[in-house]
């Protein structure tokens, strides 16, 4: 996505910093708008930190092959969300999901960033990228 020549302001000067990567800021602003549906209304999950998502990981016995600045954090986070208490029914099976997310055989690096952009633009969500640095 960073072939284009026209990026929205202040993104060029992100990905100079980070990469295809999740910065704190970057990593907050996502784990933002994050909720789970209970009662069919929207609830804010409480987030983990990268400190309490480090530990997780530590705890388990889970090290990571492709782990940069916070998709660990952004991965545990969209995992709490989106799958547990569904399909993945505790805290150790988080941090297997981090695994398998952040270290898929067939993946690539930033993977989680771009599917998280990707999903930016296809919702409709702006990024103010200049906020993000």
């Amino acid at each position: 996505m960073d072939v284009y020549e026209k990026l929205p302001s202040g993104m060029r000067e992100y990905l100079s910093n980070y990469g295809w990567h999740f910065s704190k800021k970057m990593c907050e602003f996502a784990v933002s708008k994050m909720y789970k549906m209970k009662d069919g209304k929207k609830q804010k999950i409480e987030p983990y930190t990268k400190e309490q998502t480090d530990q997780m990981l530590k705890t388990y016995g889970i090290e990571l092959k492709n782990d940069y600045a916070y998709d660990a954090c952004f991965a545990a986070n969209m995992c709490k969300s989106d799958y547990l208490g569904s399909s993945v029914q505790d805290e150790q099976h988080v941090a297997l999901f981090i695994k398998d997310y952040l270290d898929d055989p067939d993946g690539y690096e930033g993977l989680p960033f771009t599917r998280y952009y990707a999903d930016t633009v296809g919702s409709g969500c702006p990024i103010t990228w200049e906020d993000m640095l």
